[in-house]
């Protein structure tokens, strides 16, 4: 995983040399927004064609009767767009990885998971500094945790695992570009 995080922050060091109007984007995913999970991304162009996106998400929310779903991820992606940065049709590489705690069930889960996938969008250009893109992406993730009952008890969990295959990003993203 640090040789990944390592090429991610070469691949943007490399772009950073050159940057100009429209190299950099700020961005927030408003599909998260509707679950409650602040978010923000980082986009940096590399090339005419080449974007390098960090986007981070954190839910620090309780809801009532002790029901939680904690959780930070990270998705660096890289994407390929087919005409120019920023601009129309683009397919990607995504990672992510997570760490949640909490539950809506008669069960508490404390874990992490790591993955990838690959992932499509279409960005609208809205005005010279705003842009709209949806993306869908479909990968794989690696579960690991503990799980437990609802009532907190440090010896009187199981550790489990999952592979999970299907949806992996799912995006309708305000874009303001510098």
């Amino acid at each position: 995983m640090k040789k990944i995080y390592y090429l991610l922050f070469l691949l943007w060091m490399a772009g950073i040399g050159g940057l100009k109007a429209q190299d950099v984007a700020l961005k927030t995913n408003g599909l998260y927004w509707l679950t409650t999970t602040p978010n923000l991304g980082l986009e940096i162009a590399a090339s005419q064609k080449v974007t390098v996106d960090l986007a981070a998400a954190y839910n620090p929310w309780i809801f009532k009767d002790d029901k939680k779903m904690r959780f930070w991820l990270i998705q660096p992606e890289v994407k390929y767009w087919l005409c120019e940065k920023f601009e129309g049709h683009y397919v990607g590489v995504h990672l992510h990885g997570a760490q949640y705690f909490g539950g809506f069930s008669d069960k508490r889960y404390d874990g992490y998971l790591a993955g990838g996938g690959l992932s499509y969008g279409y960005d609208w250009i809205l005005s010279p500094h705003w842009n709209l893109e949806a993306s869908v992406g479909i990968g794989y993730a690696r579960l690991w945790y503990k799980e437990s009952d609802r009532t907190y008890c440090e010896k009187c969990y199981e550790n489990k695992n999952t592979d999970y295959f299907g949806l992996t990003k799912l995006g309708l993203t305000l874009i303001y570009l510098f």
